[in-house]
């Protein structure tokens, strides 16, 4: 192992910049709902013409993209100690990763990268212990290193393997079968952003769920088919343009189902024996409904009849189906969720039986079953516990964990054998062979990493917000650390979509740590950590609600001694972009700098753009009267003022993004620019436009390293850890 004395290697002084590309101002006007709306940047999202297309890429953009990018890598490229930092980057990135393994009869599939390895490779052995065997290579199927196995899923009999690849980020996934024993890939290739919902137990049939039209993201349909049939004769089970037939028992309003036209529509989990397929319909970001359709009756007679479980209700429903029974999980009346039992011939709701109770203190997080086992993963102060009950609801214990962290589970109804992933701040993601009944458990498979987990701390604090809500957060350093009150640290963010932060390994923090830097990761409100209702209060009018828990937790960060306004840096992507816009906007004096990443930014004209209208309910619309002034006052885009002094910001964004639209950061970055009243060479605001990747899954090694070392050297200047800048 080895670390980098970053106090040598940055004495170089910075040479000064040139300013950043200039940008053209072109005023459009809007008014939406009474309020006028003036957007200069607007000819930066690129051709409008087509509504149902918003956002094609210009030469125009194009151009002035890749000039920022020049800017950007002018600066970041130049930085004394990239070399080093880099090189150590790549050290870490290249420590060995592996997956949870996939079992079917005596056959175990999982993916391993190693090495220099651009992409995972998914392989397989007979037996646990078997000689792994490399079924899929994704630099043999593109030696560019751009395309990605997205998921796997092998037939029954362990005879034919599913999966997905895309290419150059853009998650559009297409589905190809393979025959596991000779390695021929099969004639049948179904596109359309593909998902396997399930193999028939004959393993020569199976549901999916696809796009009907790639430029729609709203065109979600569900399809079964049989192995050599082309895809295009497959029978359609629910599409999302059929809403109003979906709903037709509900007499909802022609608003309602517009609104559930453009969320993420339909969806299938088809049952093991293959009698049951449970059929979802997402009303919102964390609720759906519910139906189950006797399959084999479907098959039979083609009639596809489906009996209600719920529906109408704002409850995030999961559910396990094993036998004629459903395990469904369900928050609408116990906010940390619990687990009933659905008799699927007589599924009525007064018919139910309670599984497992709500427990006041641990969110139900999801459930599996395991030979006549129900193991259900619990969040408890935002860290994993997996408790076993039987069929009936009577507790078995714990299933143990090595310590706290974030931990999953892969296990088959015909085995007590299950795969448990761990990992934690200072514990590499882990895989070991676990045996249900005993509690037994063996290391299958760890990365040697090059850092020593053990020298550094991990604690959990508490932080109280605005409004006097408590909040928690992670806080990890080097031991031994003096807490002088002006560490380098990094405040790490989310909140929002039920997505919720427990500990994690990030090897590529290290030399943050290993130099003397603070790494936090704060639960916020919008999250799923603490239930239905902490998920619920940072949503719509109430997102303000997460931006405050963030700014509660600096506070508390610089409270307590641990590091300053000057040394203090806030890092999101996506959603998480969203809030370290928001923190640019509302606090420019509590931060030296921001990583906003792949970001929503401009939320008055965020639905128009890719996928965005599924997050309405999340944010609300500014189609809505009723919603334009509490998007307006928070979102980033619209709150930039001229005169202000705003902290360095670097933003990224992906020209295959499929999910938030490169429009955002373009904006952002322009209006930044011409805004701040800071040197920028002191706080530059910097745009890196990524033209081979989109949101962030499947980036081949090097682009992953480029790109963690261009955050990390951008933090390491804006904080002080360089020396002085």
């Amino acid at each position: 192992m080895r670390s980098i004395a970053f106090a040598l290697l940055f004495s170089t002084p910075v040479l000064a910049l040139a300013a950043p590309p200039p940008t053209q101002t072109r005023p459009q006007t809007d008014r939406l709902h009474g309020i006028e709306i003036v957007d200069e940047y607007r000819w930066l999202e690129g051709d409008n013409a087509d509504p149902d297309r918003m956002g094609q890429p210009t030469e125009e953009v194009t151009e002035w993209s890749k000039a920022q990018n020049a800017h950007t890598r002018e600066m970041l490229d130049n930085l004394p100690g990239r070399e080093a930092l880099e090189s150590r980057i790549r050290e870490l990135l290249e420590v060995g990763s592996v997956g949870l393994p996939t079992m079917e009869r005596d056959r175990y599939f999982y993916t391993r990268r190693e090495g220099d390895q651009e992409q995972p490779i998914v392989y397989m052995r007979e037996g646990h212990d078997g000689e792994p065997r490399v079924l899929l290579d994704p630099m043999v199927i593109d030696s560019s290193g751009l395309t990605t196995v997205s998921w796997f899923a092998p037939s029954p009999d362990a005879e034919l393997l599913a999966f997905g690849t895309y290419r150059a980020g853009d998650e559009n996934s297409t589905l190809h079968l393979m025959e596991i024993d000779t390695g021929e890939w099969l004639a049948d290739e179904i596109p359309g952003k593909v998902n396997l919902s399930g193999w028939m137990p004959d393993s020569r049939s199976f549901v999916y769920s696809r796009l009907e039209d790639l430029d729609d993201a709203y065109s979600g349909e569900s399809r079964f088919h049989v192995v050599g049939r082309h895809w295009t004769q497959d029978p359609v089970l629910i599409r999302q343009r059929d809403v109003a037939e979906i709903y037709e028992d509900q007499n909802y309003s022609q608003e309602k189902i517009a609104q559930l036209a453009t969320t993420w529509g339909p969806g299938a989990q088809l049952s093991e024996d293959g009698r049951w397929l449970a059929v979802f319909y997402f009303t919102g970001t964390a609720s759906n409904d519910l139906w189950v359709v006797d399959f084999e009756r479907f098959l039979r007679t083609g009639e596809f009849v489906k009996q209600e479980i719920l529906v109408g209700g704002k409850s995030r429903l999961t559910t396990d189906i094993h036998g004629d029974t459903a395990f469904l999980r369900i928050d609408d009346q116990a906010p940390n969720g619990e687990i009933m039992a659905v008799d699927l011939h007589n599924p009525g709701r007064e018919h139910w039986t309670r599984v497992v109770p709500e427990n006041p203190n641990a969110v139900i997080n999801g459930m599996q079953i395991a030979r006549g086992r129900l193991i259900v993963s619990y969040l408890e102060n935002a860290s994993t516990r997996l408790r076993q009950f039987t069929l009936d609801g009577r507790p078995l214990g714990d299933v143990e964990l090595p310590g706290i962290g974030s931990a999953g589970l892969s296990t088959s109804s015909d085995r007590t054998e299950a795969f448990l992933s761990f990992s934690s701040f200072n514990e590499p993601r882990s895989i070991y062979r676990v045996d249900l009944a005993s509690n037994e458990r063996t290391l299958w498979a760890r990365p040697d990493v090059p850092v020593k987990p053990d020298e550094v701390v991990v604690k959990q604090e508490w932080f109280t917000s605005k409004d006097g809500t408590r909040g928690s957060m992670f806080i990890v350093h080097k031991k031994g650390l003096e807490l002088d009150g002006d560490n380098p640290t990094v405040l790490y963010g989310y909140g929002g979509f039920n997505v919720s932060l427990t500990p994690r390994f990030v090897s590529s923090y290290y030399p943050w740590l290993e130099n003397g830097g603070v790494y936090v990761t704060a639960n916020l409100r919008g999250g799923g950590e603490y239930g239905d209702e902490w998920r619920r209060a940072g949503l719509l009018e109430q997102k303000q609600n997460t931006f405050d828990d963030f700014i509660a937790a600096a506070d508390w960060l610089i409270d307590n001694g641990y590091t300053s306004s000057d040394r203090l840096a806030v890092v999101g992507g996506s959603n998480g972009g969203l809030l370290t816009g928001a923190m640019v906007t509302q606090r420019p004096d509590l931060f030296a700098a921001a990583i906003i990443a792949v970001p929503l930014l401009d939320m008055l004209r965020y639905q128009d753009f890719l996928m965005a209208r599924y997050w309405v309910p999340e944010y609300g619309t500014a189609e809505n009267p009723e919603h334009v002034d509490f998007l307006k006052a928070y979102s980033p885009y619209h709150n930039i003022e001229p005169g202000v002094e705003y902290p360095a910001v670097f933003l990224t964004a992906g020209e295959n993004d499929t999910r938030v639209h490169p429009m955002h950061a373009r904006k952002m970055a322009a209006r930044l620019q011409a805004a701040t009243a800071s040197d920028p060479n002191e706080d530059p605001v910097l745009l890196w436009v990524d033209y081979t990747g989109g949101h962030g899954a499947g980036k081949p090694l090097d682009v992953r390293v480029r790109e963690i070392t261009d955050s990390r050297i951008f933090l390491m200047r804006q904080t002080g850890m360089l020396g002085d800048r």
